[in-house]
């Protein structure tokens, strides 16, 4: 598992930009707040999305007065690998065979549709 996916946080900032396509932060930071129930200090969250944008994981870009977040290619693949590594845990298969360098590098964009990562 590559570094990034060690935080709960990111991995469902990533998700939610998988599902969403691109939000502005606050609107990403609202449905966080709502998915956790509680509060989220706003330096602990953006310091979050700029690990994300600096390890290549996240793209953001300027609308505005806004910052907006769009998941990258290899922000998908890492979300993609972490959701098949997951999946096979509670089908009852093992993922110890898995290692963080190859696993899923051969999955296409296509393979995984977009609802199997919304529930």
């Amino acid at each position: 598992m590559t570094k990034w996916l060690h935080s709960g946080r990111r991995r469902d900032l990533c998700a939610l930009l998988y599902d969403a396509g691109e939000l502005r932060a606050q609107s990403l930071k609202n449905r966080l707040e709502s998915h956790y129930d509680e509060r989220i200090d706003p330096g602990s969250f953006y310091a979050t999305l700029n690990s994300l944008v600096e390890s290549g994981h996240l793209d953001r870009r300027t609308e505005g007065i806004a910052d907006v977040y769009a998941l990258t290619d290899a922000g998908e693949r890492a979300l993609r690998d972490h959701y098949d590594w997951l999946s096979a845990l509670v089908a009852g298969g093992s993922a110890e065979s898995d290692t963080a360098d190859d696993a899923g590098d051969d999955i296409a964009p296509s393979d995984v549709p977009r609802s199997n990562l919304k529930d």
